[in-house]
């Protein structure tokens, strides 16, 4: 039996629990007479019942929602279909006018998930796509204020550095709904909007589904391979295992090498500097 009907016999069970004298025919008779598709978009959409399913794509997400991590799915490349066709049809842009001023790729230490637009403190940030919110939280050294939506097409898309946060944990949104304001929050170096696309976890360039100089999806859909989407799989691995040094008062490169069990050369090689280097304090140097 359908879980929406179930729900309502449980209902009436309660009630003739509580009051009596009614028989069977009488349970079914408390059954709103409502057409069955509105009944199960309105069971869909009640946050408060947790028998039906009410986070966008949970199939594809095997149940899993929780606000306490970006990527708690932890679902490797290698265990991901190999393609996957990505309705982007709803796209509104997230911030009108958008000019890219950092793309996704890697950085000197890290490797950059996102593509950063150029926004004053207070502009109008806006849902990419219809979905609910997973995540509001703030990160000191990261994102910021943040606000991470999970979407009906199977997409998570990442919002951060915020100032302000317009949307609960939980709501439903449409595409191109205000959620937010852009800001300069968590480690940044001035004022824009740092915006991810995800599948289970898995960052995706997010320029190669928007165009963001017209502020449209290169295609109504958008086909997620192995091979072409996750192409920086290769250069972010390094930098993933990369470790790295503080430079502190007095420090000598020999002394720092025997510190972590390199050389002189390697530490040279690897930062691109010279043996007679001067260095200073607070300079992070890659020992591995």
């Amino acid at each position: 039996m359908p879980i929406f009907f179930q729900k309502h016999i449980f209902i009436a069970f309660i009630f003739l629990s509580t009051f009596g004298g009614y028989s069977q025919k009488n349970i079914f008779s408390l059954i709103p007479k409502k057409d069955t598709t509105n009944i199960y978009e309105e069971m869909l959409n009640d946050p408060t019942d947790d028998l039906m399913e009410n986070h966008p794509a949970d199939d594809i997400y095997n149940n899993i929602w929780t606000r306490e991590r970006l990527n708690p799915y932890k679902i490797p490349i290698d265990s991901l279909p190999d393609s996957v066709l990505i309705d982007c049809s709803n796209f509104v842009v997230p911030i009108h006018q958008s000019t890219i001023t950092s793309s996704f790729g890697p950085r000197r230490y890290r490797y950059h998930y996102g593509t950063d637009l150029r926004l004053n403190v207070g502009d109008s940030v806006r849902a990419a796509f219809s979905g609910k919110v997973r995540i509001i939280d703030y990160e000191a050294r990261g994102y910021g204020n943040y606000i991470v939506l999970r979407h009906n097409n199977g997409l998570e898309t990442v919002y951060g550095h915020l100032s302000a946060v317009l949307v609960m944990h939980n709501q439903t949104v449409k595409a191109g709904e205000l959620i937010a304001l852009g800001g300069n929050t968590g480690h940044s170096t001035g004022p824009h909007l740092h915006f991810e696309t995800r599948y289970i976890g898995n960052a995706i360039n997010a320029e190669k589904i928007i165009n963001f100089s017209t502020g449209l999806v290169w295609d109504k859909s958008f086909l997620i391979t192995k091979k072409n989407t996750f192409y920086y799989q290769r250069e972010a691995k390094p930098l993933q295992i990369a470790k790295y040094y503080t430079v502190r008062k007095h420090d000598k490169l020999g002394l720092i090498a025997a510190r972590n069990g390199t050389s002189v050369n390697a530490l040279c090689r690897i930062n691109r500097i010279k043996p007679k280097a001067k260095l200073k304090p607070g300079m992070r140097l890659r020992i591995r």
